[in-house]
């Protein structure tokens, strides 16, 4: 495609405009006189098809569906089959909608309002900047020219190849870009501004540059860091390397979402990206290091291997927020950044699924339109905390193994939730599909509720499952049922499973060798299962001292008190668990707000505490 940038774009006019060519190699595998494709907000001007050795042939009719986002072509003869090529010229809007092919505003160090064109495609609106096939599925090169201001950055996906002095106007310049891999639409990005950069080239020899507002390259460094680190931690997790030879990471003055991990060109909100090394505080770093490591996640999960169709994108987002904290774990260990996890993406995600009105990881999709209503915490933050939980199952060798397996064997093409699973279960051996069904095919979650008993040495325990709710103990006449990854821990080692388990089934017996009666026992290590636990009080009773001397780490201090909370009862008459549960969360928290912290959840939830004693 070359498009062509008019002074509009710059912002003298109320509505702006870009003119485009756009040229389609394709095959046509059955005969017809009809193209139709994507388009929303284009006039077409002409349109024509050329079949490769016969005469070009022009569209006498352009049908619009405006609803359905379509056109269709018409033309006078029949299209024949074979390989030929499809040639468009059209008026697109550059639009103030923040989607397809937009203008971004902006105020220059002097005071001045300019505007920056720039897209924004995911999910499906590439169909506004250029008529197209606008689905995951349908993958295709991409050679992107821009005719833009003389004084402007012009950005796509690839490397400029050439840039010239354009004929017709001394004021334009003509920008090519090198060829893409074979990509899907949502995927493409141009963007022309003015923007300084600082830049950098990672270990394995990728130019990386941080695009920033003009005066602010100093605001850029910091994610400069981040990505020269990211890039060669993900080719050597995923064993597979980057595929193209830049990457470019631009801060945009007008986004809706957070970041877009376009290939080679991720667009950001200026917030998530850029850092005043005297101004901005801790936490804004971390969430910038999260943000950049997310994205980057993306050019392999996602970009290089693409979801089939739109009913798997909990699966690349989910996996993507869960793989940019083992990222920045690497690159900051300093940042505690798992513990973080717990309180964010965890906790939040199990406030909403124990809702009534929550719903499966997995939704279909029908029509395109729906896929912003699955852009959603239980899409990214339940969907990490499962992905994070399979990781710790499977373990990380063999998790890499099979997400070098995935990623080799569709790169370049599409897949669906099921072939990751069916890679992960080659390289461990294990039962993905069935585990992982359970967590992403259903809403909701577990509640394990334990009791132990001492016998001799050992300890028995009994565990039971059922569905957890924030409403009350779950009433419904079916029995939703999870396989559970359980690891135990003791007070032998805090830090390491004594016993690692799938529970299966609804009611399970665990034999614990060799634990003393005066030794605590724990659910849940590392707050890792994807789970609420409901301890016995005498087994509640046992992890005060713990607590107390801090020798139980701290997420799984944060997970216990998570637990605590959700389960506290709202009568107020039943003092000796209330007692019992407030001299756990005191031993937790500081002691001068507890009794705040208690009388607010006390207010606010309720709970039966013996819902599981019986079956």
């Amino acid at each position: 495609g070359n498009a062509y940038l008019p002074k509009g774009a710059q912002g003298s006019r109320e509505h702006c405009f870009f003119l485009m060519l756009i040229k389609f190699l394709f095959q046509v595998k059955q005969a017809t006189n009809q193209i139709v494709m994507n388009c929303a907000d284009i006039d077409i001007i002409t349109a024509s098809y050329a079949p490769e050795g016969d005469e070009e042939v022009h569209a006498t009719g352009f049908n619009y569906q405006n609803e359905d986002e379509k056109v269709t072509l018409s033309f006078p003869s029949t299209l024949q089959k074979g390989t030929g090529t499809l040639k468009i010229d059209f008026v697109g809007e550059l639009n103030d909608k923040m989607k397809g092919f937009y203008r971004s505003k902006y105020t220059t160090p002097t005071g001045d309002t300019r505007y920056a064109a720039v897209t924004q495609f995911e999910a499906t609106d590439a169909r506004r900047a250029f008529p197209c096939w606008d689905e995951p599925a349908i993958k295709a090169t991409f050679d992107i020219s821009l005719v833009v201001p003389k004084d402007r950055v012009a950005l796509s996906n690839m490397n400029v190849i050439d840039r010239k002095p354009y004929p017709d106007d001394e004021n334009l310049v003509e920008v090519k870009f090198a060829r893409t891999p074979i990509m899907s639409t949502y995927l493409v990005a141009f963007v022309v501004g003015e923007y300084d950069f600082v830049e950098a080239r990672s270990l394995d020899g990728v130019l990386v540059r941080v695009y920033t507002p003009v005066g602010k390259a100093e605001q850029g460094k910091f994610a400069l860091e981040v990505a020269a680190k990211t890039l060669p931690f993900y080719k050597d997790y995923f064993n597979v390397p980057y595929p193209l030879p830049k990457i470019d990471l631009i801060a945009i003055a007008d986004f809706a979402a957070g970041a877009m991990e376009n290939w080679g060109l991720v667009t950001y909100r200026e917030t998530a990206l850029l850092i005043d090394p005297k101004n901005s505080c801790s936490s804004s770093r971390q969430w910038v290091a999260l943000v950049v490591g997310h994205e980057l996640a993306h050019q392999w999960f996602g970009n290089l291997v693409t979801m089939e169709w739109w009913t798997h994108l909990w699966l690349n987002e989910g996996f993507a927020s869960w793989i940019e904290y083992l990222c920045v774990d690497h690159c900051f260990p300093e940042y505690d950044i798992w513990t973080q996890f717990v309180s964010a993406d965890y906790t939040r995600a199990q406030e909403l699924d124990a809702l009534d009105n929550s719903h499966p990881i997995e939704v279909s999709v029908g029509h395109p339109s729906e896929v912003d209503e699955i852009f959603d915490a239980i899409s990214y933050s339940k969907g990490a905390s499962v992905i994070r939980m399979l990781h710790d199952y499977i373990g990380d060798e063999d998790f890499r193994k099979g997400m070098n397996l995935y990623l080799t064997k569709f790169q370049q093409k599409n897949a669906a939730t099921e072939d990751l699973w069916e890679s992960l279960e080659k390289a461990s051996g294990k039962p993905i599909a069935a585990v992982m069904n359970t967590w992403t095919k259903q809403m909701g979650f577990p509640l394990i509720y334990v009791e132990a008993e001492q016998q001799e040495d050992d300890k028995v325990l009994k565990l039971v499952q059922k569905k957890f709710c924030a409403s009350g103990p779950y009433t419904g006449e079916d029995f939703p049922m999870w396989m559970v990854p359980i690891s135990i821990c003791t007070s032998d080692d805090p830090t390491c499973a004594k016993m690692q388990i799938l529970m299966d089934k609804p009611e399970l017996t665990l034999v614990l060798k060799d634990i003393k009666p005066d030794q605590w026992v724990k659910l849940n290590l590392g707050t890792v299962g994807f789970y609420r636990t409901q301890y016995s009080p005498d087994m509640l009773e046992s992890l005060i001292p713990a607590i107390r001397d801090l020798s139980l780490p701290p997420v799984d201090r944060l997970g216990l008190q998570n637990d605590l909370f959700s389960l506290l009862h709202k009568q107020a008459d039943m003092q000796e668990e209330k007692n019992r549960i407030e001299r756990v969360l005191g031993a937790i928290s500081q002691p001068e707000l507890i009794q705040k912290v208690l009388t607010f959840a006390l207010s606010v939830s309720y709970w039966k505490s013996c819902c599981f004693l019986t079956s």
